[in-house]
Protein backbone atom coordinates (compact mmCIF):
# COMPACT_ATOMS: atom_id res chain seq x y z
CA UNK A 1 0.00 0.00 0.00
CA UNK A 2 1.22 3.47 -0.81
CA UNK A 3 1.04 6.02 1.59
CA UNK A 4 0.90 9.66 1.87
CA UNK A 5 3.82 9.97 3.93
CA UNK A 6 5.98 7.45 1.21
CA UNK A 7 4.59 9.51 -1.49
CA UNK A 8 5.39 12.86 0.15
CA UNK A 9 9.11 11.37 0.56
CA UNK A 10 9.41 9.82 -2.58
CA UNK A 11 8.52 13.61 -4.55
CA UNK A 12 10.61 15.20 -2.34
CA UNK A 13 13.74 12.50 -3.08
CA UNK A 14 13.09 12.40 -6.64
CA UNK A 15 11.49 16.08 -7.80
CA UNK A 16 12.49 18.47 -5.05
CA UNK A 17 9.31 19.36 -4.22
CA UNK A 18 7.20 19.57 -0.88
CA UNK A 19 3.75 19.63 -0.39
CA UNK A 20 1.89 22.68 -0.57
CA UNK A 21 -1.31 23.54 1.47
CA UNK A 22 -3.27 26.14 -0.50
CA UNK A 23 -6.63 25.97 0.81
CA UNK A 24 -7.98 26.61 4.65
CA UNK A 25 -11.02 24.47 3.39
CA UNK A 26 -9.22 21.54 2.94
CA UNK A 27 -5.78 21.23 4.67
CA UNK A 28 -5.05 18.30 3.94
CA UNK A 29 -5.02 18.94 0.01
CA UNK A 30 -1.26 18.58 -0.85
CA UNK A 31 -0.39 20.02 -4.09
CA UNK A 32 3.01 19.59 -5.86
CA UNK A 33 4.07 21.82 -8.47
CA UNK A 34 7.27 22.39 -10.51
CA UNK A 35 9.62 25.18 -9.07
CA UNK A 36 10.60 26.59 -12.50
CA UNK A 37 6.63 27.49 -14.03
CA UNK A 38 4.88 26.79 -11.42
CA UNK A 39 2.83 24.04 -12.86
CA UNK A 40 0.73 21.35 -10.64
CA UNK A 41 1.73 18.00 -12.05
CA UNK A 42 0.18 16.26 -8.46
CA UNK A 43 -2.41 16.79 -6.04
CA UNK A 44 -3.44 14.85 -3.15
CA UNK A 45 -6.52 14.59 -1.63
CA UNK A 46 -8.80 12.99 0.77
CA UNK A 47 -12.27 12.53 -0.41
CA UNK A 48 -14.90 10.21 0.49
CA UNK A 49 -15.03 7.19 -1.86
CA UNK A 50 -17.88 7.68 -3.71
CA UNK A 51 -16.35 11.00 -5.22
CA UNK A 52 -13.94 8.39 -7.05
CA UNK A 53 -16.97 5.72 -8.00
CA UNK A 54 -16.23 3.62 -4.80
CA UNK A 55 -18.54 2.78 -2.17
CA UNK A 56 -17.55 3.67 1.54
CA UNK A 57 -18.10 6.17 4.08
CA UNK A 58 -14.55 7.20 5.67
CA UNK A 59 -12.30 9.34 3.73
CA UNK A 60 -9.67 8.08 1.40
CA UNK A 61 -6.55 9.33 -0.59
CA UNK A 62 -6.06 10.17 -3.85
CA UNK A 63 -3.39 11.25 -6.21
CA UNK A 64 -4.06 12.94 -9.41
CA UNK A 65 -2.25 13.23 -11.79
CA UNK A 66 -1.87 14.06 -15.47
CA UNK A 67 -1.81 11.57 -17.87
CA UNK A 68 -1.70 11.35 -22.05
CA UNK A 69 -5.76 10.83 -22.69
CA UNK A 70 -5.00 7.90 -25.49
CA UNK A 71 -3.57 6.02 -22.34
CA UNK A 72 -6.42 6.90 -19.70
CA UNK A 73 -8.86 4.44 -21.03
CA UNK A 74 -6.46 1.14 -20.50
CA UNK A 75 -5.18 2.78 -16.99
CA UNK A 76 -8.57 2.94 -15.49
CA UNK A 77 -9.57 -0.45 -15.89
CA UNK A 78 -6.85 -1.36 -12.98
CA UNK A 79 -9.01 -1.00 -9.57
CA UNK A 80 -6.71 1.38 -7.95
CA UNK A 81 -7.43 4.11 -11.40
CA UNK A 82 -9.99 5.95 -11.35
CA UNK A 83 -11.58 9.49 -13.51
CA UNK A 84 -9.67 12.62 -12.25
CA UNK A 85 -12.14 13.82 -9.01
CA UNK A 86 -10.68 17.57 -9.30
CA UNK A 87 -8.88 17.90 -12.58
CA UNK A 88 -10.12 17.43 -16.14
CA UNK A 89 -11.11 14.20 -16.59
CA UNK A 90 -9.48 13.74 -20.01
CA UNK A 91 -6.09 14.85 -18.99
CA UNK A 92 -5.94 13.71 -15.53
CA UNK A 93 -6.49 10.42 -13.62
CA UNK A 94 -6.69 9.44 -9.71
CA UNK A 95 -4.80 7.00 -8.17
CA UNK A 96 -6.43 5.45 -4.82
CA UNK A 97 -2.91 5.13 -2.72
CA UNK A 98 -4.59 2.61 -0.48
CA UNK A 99 -4.83 0.42 -3.25
CA UNK A 100 -1.65 0.46 -4.79
CA UNK A 101 0.70 -2.57 -4.70
CA UNK A 102 2.96 -1.81 -7.61
CA UNK A 103 4.74 1.30 -6.44
CA UNK A 104 7.03 1.27 -9.42
CA UNK A 105 3.95 1.41 -11.90
CA UNK A 106 3.09 4.78 -10.16
CA UNK A 107 6.43 5.83 -9.89
CA UNK A 108 6.07 6.13 -14.16
CA UNK A 109 2.90 7.56 -13.58
CA UNK A 110 4.29 10.29 -11.66
CA UNK A 111 6.96 10.55 -14.10
CA UNK A 112 4.81 10.68 -17.17
CA UNK A 113 2.59 13.73 -15.19
CA UNK A 114 6.11 15.72 -13.83
CA UNK A 115 7.30 15.62 -17.59
CA UNK A 116 3.83 16.70 -19.12
CA UNK A 117 3.54 19.34 -16.95
CA UNK A 118 7.64 20.79 -17.41
CA UNK A 119 6.56 23.71 -19.79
Amino acid sequence: MLTRNKLFQYMKTNYGTEPEYLWKKFPHYAVFKHSSNGKWYGIVMNVLPEKVGLEGEEEIDVLELKSPPELNGSLKERKEIKDAYHMNKEHWISVILGQVNEVTEIEQLIETSFDLTKS
